[in-house]
């Protein structure tokens, strides 16, 4: 079973929805604990492609090394991170809908080795599930053109 998942239902075509989400420099937009992302491999976005991504986690940032380890077009992307003992993967699956839009599913497990990260892992679900629990809701706002209005509307509260 994993760790983390989600899944979400955006309504536009699948090819939008995917490009929107497989573009590294739009995770500063969907999950708000990233601060910065650096591409640190040359040519198109494909399996081996890495990135630095800069969180700020309880006033502190910490950067971790991102790589695709599998990428298929509009269909699927996987994403891991290791250090330190820590390695958590993303799986992204877009599916198209009847309605032309698109059913987003997303699952994440969390590894860990050394004795002080297995005793931890239950914390470390807790933190990522608060940190990026959220962010299908909020790559569906941003695709659909609602991001605007909500962050208005928590502005006036």
């Amino acid at each position: 079973m994993p760790d983390i998942q989600d899944s979400v239902i955006i309504s536009k075509p699948v090819e939008e929805v995917f490009a929107f989400a497989s573009d590294m420099d739009n995770s500063t937009k969907i999950m708000e604990n990233v601060v910065a992302i650096e591409k640190l491999t040359e040519g198109p976005l494909q399996v081996g492609s890495k990135f630095k991504e800069t969180r700020e986690i309880r006033g502190r940032q910490a950067s971790s090394i991102i790589e695709f380890t599998e990428y298929v077009p509009s269909e699927r992307y996987v994403v891991k991170s290791e250090a330190n003992g820590l390695k958590v993967v993303y799986h992204y699956d877009f599916k198209p809908t009847v309605e032309g839009g698109t059913q987003v599913n997303f699952h994440g497990d969390i590894y860990t080795s050394g004795i002080i990260m297995k005793l931890t892992k239950s914390i470390i679900r807790k933190i990522l599930k608060k940190e990026d629990g959220d962010h299908l809701n909020q790559l569906k706002r941003l695709i659909e053109g609602t991001a605007e209005e909500v962050e208005t509307k928590k502005e006036e509260e």
